[in-house]
């Protein structure tokens, strides 16, 4: 007699899956911003705040040894646009340690 020949169903159990032709819509959550009680911020926050995105976009080239108005100028002449408001606050401010140096000024290079 020639031996019986086993298949894989005959170890593992065959399991037909439903297709679902419906998809359920899961009910539409809407995301609630977190509501802060701190204070709107001071003109002079704003405008370091203001100045620190600008510290921080490295499209504009290092900030490191040079002052802020120094790279906007620098900025400028390459033509990369930088923001007129950063200019004008540099110019506001021009005697002012916090506005003229970048965030890191302190920090040895």
């Amino acid at each position: 007699m020639a031996p019986k020949r086993r298949l894989i169903t005959d170890s593992f159990k065959v399991v037909k899956r439903v297709r679902i032709e419906e998809k359920k819509e899961s009910p539409v959550v809407e995301e609630k911003e977190p509501e802060t009680d701190s204070p709107p911020l001071s003109e002079r926050e704003q405008d370091l705040e203001e100045l620190k995105k600008f510290d921080l976009d490295w499209h504009y080239g290092p900030c490191t040894g040079i002052t802020r108005l120094q790279r906007w100028q620098r900025a400028e002449r390459w033509g990369l646009s930088p923001p007129r408001r950063v200019r004008e606050i540099l110019r506001r401010h021009a005697a002012e340690e916090d506005y003229t140096h970048c965030l890191w000024h302190e920090y040895p290079l």
